[in-house]
């Protein structure tokens, strides 16, 4: 095998993809800061009960693991980084408020999580710890909308769920881990048949509440048939309730339900959400609520937030317009070099042909160029051809 070959869903990203996904990554980072959230940069490793503890066991087959070559100890490489913005928040930060923390950084699966996926997204998110209030929920689902509307995207869906309504189902009855794996599983698949086959020694409340969970999903008229289904089941109402003011939040002939949509089921603890958008077929976003993140690190604090992968986003856009830019000839003439400097710091991009050079980089449009005049350089416009 050629030595420069990559690894399966490993790839290079050239100049006008890494540019676009730079863009992006700043606009993201900049909308994050105007809602007040801080920038913070953990480490792409870290010691792998530090990543794996808690609702991190959910990532143990997507992280990649080493040994610590000083210490001999197991280390992992991130394959998310929710779990160690908690331990940030728990225990370097410790602060007794509110606290808003963003992040961008590659991330490392084993596998691809999704067809044609990279195994290095570049995950951005935002996290907002110490409310247990929904007005928490409804920020980083408000923060998630305006992140995609800056980087382009329009019409988008927003898919509501809830893990607490399938808890409350099954309060009290005895199942063990594994079984309850496989419940969770049949429920996100809308496979009655298996379902009915795992729960057949259930409690008839239980068994028959999770086969109407499967029927709810469509529409936010969705939330009413629920509460009338689930009059008796104490517990479900509340969680309703939440779905309907996000639903409110953003609009709700942009929303969907689905009640039995469980991904994520470990990790979240309350109200989730996922968006959608014209083109991509899968979800650009995933959030909602997880209390529990931080437990293991000795704060439990709650928690809400949300997670996208900015390569992801690139294909979801169009490719934007190349930025305009300026060609010069390259000398030593001391006028050239002074205007080439001057053009530059007034932010424009300068790019001197070198001598012999026959193309020029095809990352930008050069559409104007330096020409001395009567002694003066001077920009003037390149003629379209």
């Amino acid at each position: 095998m050629s030595a420069w070959v990559l690894p399966d869903y490993i790839a290079d990203v050239l100049p006008r993809e890494a540019r676009h996904i730079e863009e992006l990554r700043r606009g993201l980072l900049d909308t994050a800061r105007r809602y007040g959230y801080e920038l913070v940069m953990p480490p792409l490793l870290e010691h792998l009960e530090s990543l794996l503890t808690g609702t991190g066991e959910a990532l143990d087959l997507q992280t990649y693991k080493l040994v610590d070559q000083i210490s001999g100890r197991m280390m992992g490489l991130r394959a998310d980084t929710t779990q160690q913005v908690a331990r940030l928040d728990a225990h370097l930060l410790n602060r007794p408020g509110v606290t808003r923390l963003c992040y961008c950084g590659s991330v490392l699966h084993t596998w691809p999580d999704r067809p044609h996926a990279t195994r290095e997204p570049l995950q951005f998110g935002a996290e907002i710890y110490g409310h247990a209030g929904l007005q928490a929920d409804l920020e980083a689902l408000e923060l998630a909308l305006h992140c995609l509307q800056g980087a382009g995207i329009q019409q988008v869906s927003v898919d509501l769920a809830d893990v607490r309504i399938v808890r409350s189902l099954l309060a009290g009855v005895p199942v063990e881990a594994a079984q309850l794996r496989q419940v969770h599983a049949a429920l996100a698949a809308k496979d009655a048949s298996e379902l009915r086959a795992l729960t057949r020694h259930f409690p008839a409340i239980a068994r028959d509440g999770l086969q109407v969970l499967l029927q709810l999903y469509g529409d936010v008229s969705v939330l009413d048939a629920a509460a009338q289904a689930f009059r008796a089941i104490p517990g479900v109402q509340a969680p309703l309730a939440d779905l309907r003011a996000l639903a409110a939040h953003v609009g709700t002939e942009r929303v969907t339900v689905d009640l039995a949509d469980l991904r994520g089921y470990a990790y979240y603890s309350g109200a989730r959400f996922s968006i959608y958008a014209q083109g991509a077929n899968d979800a650009l976003v995933r959030g909602g609520r997880y209390d529990e993140v931080g437990a293991v690190f000795g704060r439990n604090r709650p928690a809400a937030g949300f997670s996208l992968d900015v390569k992801q986003l690139v294909l979801a856009l169009p490719e934007p317009a190349l930025p305009s830019a300026i060609r010069a000839p390259w000398s030593q003439d001391p006028a050239l070099n002074a205007q080439v400097a001057s053009l530059r710091r007034q932010g424009e991009t300068v790019v001197c042909i070198l001598p012999g050079q026959t193309c020029e980089a095809d990352a930008f449009r050069c559409d104007r160029e330096l020409v001395c005049t009567d002694g003066h350089w001077l920009v003037q416009a390149i003629a379209s051809n």
